[in-house]
This record gives C-alpha cells, sequence and structure tokens, in this order.
C-alpha cells in the first residue's frame, strides 16, 4: 500500500505543484555572463524554462527525465546589451510527469557548447520558498485522500468504474471545467410587478443612421412604462441623422427634449448634458445607446432590480454585446441576424428575475438604468475619459464606494450592434488609455471583474440565453451530443469533430455529460468558447433546449452515469420523443453490458456475457443483463444509424444486437493529428519498450505489473510513456513519464532511446487510437490479438500480434513474446 500511496502522491505533486523560480545568471569559465534564466515557473502538470545563452542546446533535467531545446529566439535586449546575434532565446513547456518530493530539489539545466566552455555549465534550478509549496502540497494531499477514503472503500467493494474516475477527480489527476449549478429557480414563474414609475431616456447621437432609426422605433413601439427622451444630436457628419431626429422630435414632442451640440463633444460631455437635463424629473434615468434596439416591454423588466434590491444603483440586461452581461459567451461580442435579438428576448422574457441575486462589479452604459438616488450622489460622468469608453465604470466604482450595487436584468436580452454609434474605427485606443485609467484609480477593479468572470454567477441565464441564440439562427438541426465525462479516445474524437463538423461551419453544439460532479452537465461549444453549467434534474436540462426546434441527437459513451439504465429513456425524451434524428455512436461496449469493456472481475475478456447475468452498475446495484439490454434495444431502434469504428466491434455489437445488423456501419476513425514518424534506431545494443498510453487495469496494468521485472531480466528497459494505475505497483526502474502530446512521441522516443511499442490492453477495444498511433510512428508495435488493436497490428508491416488465451497466464504469453519477437530478433538483426 505503501508504494501505491507513494507513486500516487508523485502524480498529485505533478498535478498541483505551484513554483516559481529565482531568475539566475549563467556565468562562462572565466566569469562572463553567457546566458540567463528569466522564467522558471511550475504549474497545471508543467515547468517552463525561458531565458538565453550562448550555446548550442539546453537540456532540462527533472526526475530521470531530460528535454532539450535550441537557443535560436530572436532576443533583441541580448543582442543590444552584448553586441551579438540576436537569435540566443529559448522558451519551452514540459509536461512534469511524475515527481517526487526531493527529486525537486535536483532539478536543473545544462548548457551545451557555450561561448569559452568547453565542457557543458549545469545549474541548479532553485525555486523561491520551495518548503511552503511542499507543505502545502502533502496537507492538501492528505486531506483530499480522506475526503476521498468513502469512494475509495465503495470501489474496493463494487469495481465501479465511475467511482475511480471521481476519486481521480477529487485529487485533481483527472480535472474537468469547474462549473456553477444551474439555478433552480430560473424557470420558476415570477410576474413582473406593474408600476406607474415613469423613465426619462437619455440617448446621445452621432452617425449610425440606418440603426438610429430602427432604435427610435423600437423605443416608441416597444416601451411598456411612461417615458420621455432627451436626444443629443453630436454633430453627426452622416447629413441625414440630423433632419430625422428633427422630424422625430416634432413627432413625439410631448415626450422630446432635443439639444443640438454646436461642435462635436462625444459620448460622455453629450450624455452629461442630458444628465443635467433629467435632473428636471424624479425618473429613473435610462442611458441609452442608439445602436441598441429595445425589445416588447423592455422597460419595466430593466427597471425591477432597482427596486427589488434596497441597495441597486444600476440594472443592466442581457445582451449580445455587453462585456460581463454578454450571451452566448461572456465578454465575446457576438452579431446578430434580422430579429434574431426579438427571438432570444423571448427566452429572456420567460427567465425569473429573481433567480439571481449576485451583484456585479459594474453596469454597462450601452442600456443602463440608474435609481436617480445615486445620480444625486454623482450626478456626471468624469470628463477624463475624453470621447467615451471606460467613463460608466468609473462611475460605477464612484457608486459602489457610496453603497450602491450593480445588477443585471436577466429577464431582458437586448440586442447591441456595438461600436454602431461611435465608430469602431477609434474604439480600441480609446479603451486602452481609459482602461488604463481605470486600472490607477481601482486597483481592485480588475480583478474583481476576473472573479466574476472566473466565477459567472450569470451562468444559468446565459446559458440558457445561448441555447436561444442557436434557436433563433434556425438554419440547421443542432447537434446535441451525449458524452461521459472521462477523457480519452471517444473525448479526443468528440472534441475534433466538433471542430471539423461544427467551428469549421461556424455553427455550434451542445454536448450533455454524464458521471460528473452533477448528473447532466451542459455545455454549448461555440467557435470562441465554451460555456458550461449543470444539474441533477433532467426536465432542467428539456426546458433550456425547448428553444430547439431542430435535432440530431448523438450518443457517444455513458459510462460513470448516475443512473445508466436511465440513460436510454433520458436519451428519448430529449430527442422530442423520438421525432429527431439519432446517430448511435459505439466507442465502447456500455450498451452490452455495465462492464464496458466486456471483462469479467479478474479484468479479463472472455466473450459477451450471457443474458441471464447479474452485473453491477452504479451505487453497487445489481441488474439483469437482459434487462440492461431490453433498456438501451429501445434506443438503438430509434437510432438512424449505428457506428462502429472496427470489424471486430461490428462483429460484438451484431452478435449482442442481430436485429439492428442492417443499420450498423463500419467507420473507422481518422488519426485526429499527425504523428512524427520515428527513425528506427541503428546499432543500438539495448531494446527499450514504450508502454503506451494511460494505463489502467483494462489497459493491461497488472499485466504489465506482473511482467516487468522478468522483461527487465532479459535485457529490456521498459518505459510507460502517460500515466499508470497508482494503485498497482511497478518495480522503481520502470520509468513513468507522464501525460504527453502524440506531436511529441518522436522527442520522447529519442529522449528514453525507445525501440518498440507495447500497447498491453486486455480488452477488445473498439479502434484503439494508440495502437495506430504507435504503428504510425514506423517503430514496431506489440499488442494483444483481440479487438480492434489486434486487427491495427495484424494489418500493419510493423504489427505484432501477442497471443490472446483466456486460459494462459497472459503475463507469461507476454513475456514469450517478447523473448521471441524482440530479444531473438533483435540478435539475430545485431
Amino acid at each position: 500500500m505503501y508504494k501505491q500511496l507513494k507513486a500516487l502522491f508523485a502524480r498529485y505533486i505533478a498535478a498541483h505543484l505551484q513554483a516559481e523560480g529565482r531568475p539566475v545568471s549563467i556565468l562562462g569559465p572565466t566569469g562572463k555572463v553567457v546566458g540567463a534564466i528569466d522564467v522558471l515557473h511550475v504549474s497545471s502538470g508543467s515547468i517552463r524554462l525561458a531565458g538565453w545563452a550562448f550555446a548550442d542546446d539546453i537540456v532540462l533535467h527533472m526526475n530521470g527525465i531530460k528535454v532539450s531545446t535550441k537557443a535560436d529566439l530572436p532576443r533583441e535586449d541580448v543582442a543590444r546589451a552584448h553586441g551579438a546575434g540576436k537569435h540566443v532565446g529559448f522558451d519551452f513547456t514540459n509536461p512534469l510527469g511524475p515527481t517526487h518530493l526531493h527529486e525537486i530539489n535536483r532539478f536543473g539545466a545544462e548548457f551545451h557548447h557555450c561561448r569559452g566552455a568547453e565542457a557543458p555549465i549545469a545549474k541548479n534550478l532553485i525555486f523561491v520558498r520551495l518548503w511552503w509549496a511542499k507543505s502545502r502540497l502533502l496537507f492538501s494531499f492528505l486531506v483530499s485522500l480522506i475526503l476521498q477514503l468513502p469512494a475509495f472503500l465503495e470501489w474496493r467493494i463494487s469495481r465501479d468504474p465511475s467511482l475511480r474516475s471521481q476519486i481521480k477527480r477529487g485529487l485533481g489527476l483527472c480535472p474537468i471545467p469547474r462549473m456553477r449549478e444551474l439555478d433552480p429557480d430560473l424557470f420558476r414563474p415570477k410576474a413582473v410587478p406593474t408600476t406607474s414609475t415613469a423613465i426619462t431616456i437619455i440617448l446621445p447621437v452621432f452617425n449610425a443612421y440606418d440603426v438610429l432609426k430602427e432604435a427610435l422605433q423600437r423605443i416608441v413601439t416597444n416601451t411598456d412604462l411612461q417615458w420621455r427622451i432627451i436626444l443629443i444630436e453630436d454633430c453627426s457628419t452622416d447629413k441625414r441623422v440630423l433632419p430625422l431626429l428633427r422630424d422625430w422630435s416634432a413627432t413625439h414632442k410631448d415626450r422630446t427634449t432635443f439639444i443640438q451640440n454646436p461642435e462635436n463633444l462625444g459620448f460622455i460631455k453629450s450624455v452629461n448634458k442630458g444628465l443635467n437635463c433629467a435632473q428636471r424629473w424624479p425618473d429613473t434615468v435610462v442611458l441609452l445607446n442608439s445602436d441598441a434596439l429595445v425589445p416588447p416591454k423592455w422597460a419595466s423588466r430593466l427597471i425591477q432590480p432597482l427596486y427589488h434590491y434596497p441597495r441597486a444603483a444600476t440594472a443592466t440586461p442581457m445582451s449580445n454585446d455587453a462585456e460581463i452581461f454578454s450571451a452566448p459567451l461572456i465578454c465575446a461580442p457576438q452579431n446578430l441576424g434580422f430579429g434574431q435579438g426579438d427571438i432570444i428576448d423571448a427566452t429572456a422574457a420567460r427567465l425569473n428575475p429573481e433567480a439571481y441575486t449576485t451583484a456585479a462589479p459594474t453596469g454597462v452604459g450601452y442600456c443602463m438604468a440608474i435609481n436617480p438616488k445615486y445620480l444625486k450622489k454623482v450626478p456626471q460622468l468624469d470628463t477624463a475619459f475624453g470621447k467615451g469608453y471606460g467613463e460608466e465604470v468609473d462611475w460605477c466604482q464612484k457608486v459602489r464606494a457610496s453603497g450602491g450595487l450593480h445588477y443585471c436584468a436577466i429577464n431582458l436580452f437586448v440586442e447591441h450592434r456595438g461600436g454602431q454609434s461611435f465608430g469602431s474605427a477609434e474604439k480600441l485606443r480609446l479603451i486602452l488609455k481609459n482602461n488604463a485609467l481605470i486600472s490607477k484609480r481601482y486597483p481592485r477593479y480588475d480583478t474583481d471583474v476576473q472573479n466574476f468572470i472566473k466565477s459567472d454567477p450569470l451562468v444559468s441565464p446565459r446559458i440558457a440565453l445561448a441555447l436561444a441564440w442557436i434557436a433563433a439562427q434556425n438554419t440547421y438541426p443542432v447537434s446535441i451530443y451525449f458524452a461521459h465525462s472521462m477523457g480519452g479516445g471517444a473525448e479526443a474524437y468528440l472534441q475534433h469533430r466538433i471542430k471539423s463538423k461544427h467551428h469549421a461551419l461556424d455553427r455550434a453544439a451542445i454536448v450533455i455529460r454524464m458521471g460528473g460532479k452533477m448528473k447532466w452537465q451542459i455545455e454549448l461549444h461555440c467557435r470562441d468558447g465554451i460555456i458550461s453549467s449543470g444539474t441533477n434534474n433532467l426536465d432542467y436540462i428539456a426546458e433550456l433546449l425547448r428553444p430547439l426546434k431542430q435535432r440530431k441527437l448523438v450518443y457517444s459513451c455513458a459510462v460513470g452515469a448516475r443512473d445508466p439504465l436511465g440513460v436510454p429513456r433520458s436519451i428519448l425524451h430529449l430527442s422530442q420523443n423520438g421525432k429527431s434524428k439519432l446517430e448511435f455512436l459505439f466507442h465502447d461496449y456500455f450498451p452490452i453490458s455495465p462492464a464496458y469493456t466486456l471483462t469479467n472481475e479478474n479484468g479479463i475478456y472472455i466473450g459477451l456475457p450471457k443474458v441471464d447475468e447479474n452485473a453491477i452498475v452504479s451505487d453497487g446495484v445489481h441488474v439483469n443483463i437482459e434487462q440492461w439490454q431490453n433498456e438501451w434495444a429501445r434506443l438503438l431502434e430509434t437510432s438512424d444509424e449505428i457506428s462502429v469504428f472496427s470489424n471486430n466491434s461490428r462483429d460484438i455489437v451484431c452478435k449482442a444486437y442481430p436485429e439492428h445488423r442492417s443499420k450498423i456501419k463500419v467507420k473507422p476513425h481518422k488519426m485526429l493529428q499527425p504523428v512524427p514518424l520515428i527513425k528506427r534506431p541503428e546499432g543500438q545494443i539495448r531494446r527499450v519498450i514504450g508502454v503506451l498510453g494511460d494505463i489502467g487495469v483494462q489497459k493491461g496494468a497488472m499485466i504489465i505489473s506482473r511482467s516487468a521485472t522478468s522483461i527487465e531480466k532479459l535485457g529490456i528497459g521498459l518505459v510507460i510513456v502517460g500515466n499508470f494505475d497508482p494503485a498497482i505497483p511497478l518495480p522503481p526502474s520502470v520509468r513513468i513519464h507522464g501525460s504527453y502530446s502524440v506531436s511529441d512521441l518522436g522527442k520522447i522516443a529519442g529522449q528514453y532511446d525507445l525501440t518498440d511499442w507495447l500497447v498491453p490492453s486486455v480488452w477488445p477495444e473498439t479502434f484503439s487510437f494508440t495502437t495506430h498511433e504507435a504503428l504510425a510512428t514506423g517503430l514496431n508495435t506489440h499488442a494483444f490479438a483481440i479487438g480492434a488493436q489486434g486487427e491495427a497490428v495484424a494489418k500493419a508491416e510493423n504489427g505484432y500480434a501477442v497471443p490472446y488465451f483466456t486460459e494462459n497466464d497472459l503475463a507469461k504469453t507476454l513475456l514469450s513474446h517478447i523473448e521471441t519477437h524482440i530479444v531473438k530478433r533483435w540478435a539475430l538483426a545485431s
């Protein structure tokens, strides 16, 4: 147990170590500076080293691993200071890999072929307050272990794979995006209280003639409170604007105060004129840009937070372009097509305005209601901000200092055609200049905004409006994927499919995950980012999806779902009871058995389970295989197509569900990224096997554990290129590289002098990206003769199938194969 805990702690360190190093100079033999380490940073499972050197190669040493890079990046500052060429910089990041506490002190760097030095110059990497970082790691690890103890004990009894994932997530070894739970009150009906309050709209105008006409018409048609308006014409260069405003003001003279500036004053001074004028009335003031298009019954919804929250100073609606109040993504403007804003607002109007109770760091002035009480305290915008941008932030911070708070009217969506009213060309310059002033005046403001973005208290209305945004486009059936939360090849395929089939066409896709912290997690994948949240209530998910009339459902994987037997019915419910198209992907055999790898209690594949057998599902509950397959058969029956990724997986699925044979199509995956071709080593005396992938029980961890010592006795090295189940012991001589990128396989092979790949998976994989990646490198690749991995090595010139007989000891079988196909073959070749 000690060895397993030690290995687990090594992985924990790699995932959680946060440390900064001191900048150091590199001195040559004569004492002259020949380089420097400017950046040494460890976080999120990676180490970054950056600096410069008059050297050919920089080699980073860490926990038995060496990584090298060239000093060939441009460094103008070094060239000026030392009178040398500028291409002397280096900056590289590498996965940390499992690391023990004592090994951190041994991290170092070597500078080879330095100017004036015959031997490499070695430098220890010194971290600041490393003792504190180590203490925190040890303490947090122990606390995390204690918290995961109930799940571990339950796993020991049930062997439920979802519990292993839960434990890994609890230890931060299988990170998933942190998300807030969807507010359960979001769709709870809540009527907007009627009010006799009047509003005074301040609308400064500069050009934007086309959108201005629509904005003015919408104010007249859609305002549901008593209103008056102060129009300020700021010397528009478009000669059509002034006659339009004069005519409109004359038509609505009982409601309009028209101010024509003698010269262009800019947004701030124009608004200040309006604010001075508005002091004549006790109304709530609404700042409104001339490119803000208000929807029906907007005004009562906008001002509601001012009367619901005692300290509310401002209220800002959601929008397609309103910084922290933007949807679908926070702080990411999104253009809308004709009429889409009103369609999105129809969803907003269904939301409960009282579901959101968190104040924001600021309001946004494109459409902002202001409480007259706070306007008396700060009656003007600060003209230090020139012609605009940032002035409402400054006003809001002054009001915050006096006790006022800023809220969002979540049940209102106002389209904003940003940059139209005061010119997009100069917007960036003004923002940069004025942001610097805000930071100087309010040092905490940027942190407050970042914390708001990170926690996103508006995620519930934001995701509801994001889905309404997709529905508003109404140009294509929206793909909804049902996936697990465990990573791996199925997840890699899903991400690649979303990018290539959806983002490439500027389309969004929805992913509904099962098996995470909450029963259902919903993600919207846009080209510009992802928004996600979760709930334990399927009806909530159905309500979010309600605006989507055109849907295409894609089942990817449900391993780890809390209620796996209920998954088929849940998907059918969200498919509008079978009306939507459904594609079924067999990434594993979960629809055949809760033991999704089809392995028995000893981790061995022995064929399909018998229908009268019982199997364990989540929470230790037993289910009859026939009952299980009957539930999944309903979903397969509704499916328009069933996709498998190898001939072997087609045979297995056909055997379990022969009635659906005609629907089953073999669609082998394509490689998701280029794989480097590795030159086969020549003249190398010792063979070194790279065990490729993250190796757990079903991936052959027990086989490797039992055969590792014997393999080494044959004179063959063993390296785990990936991670290894910390609960399963390994000899200390077996090195674990840790997480890797496929693009780095060439460097990794060179780093460890690898001569062969081994994919020891003991379940019939449905495709096995790992096996195909190993074969694509050109090195000899060995895998058991089962599943898609056996099918792949049997077809490849550099593939070698390891016999798979369940009655044999697989560790001994592997050892015999290595002796025959690696040791003897290598000896003959030599």
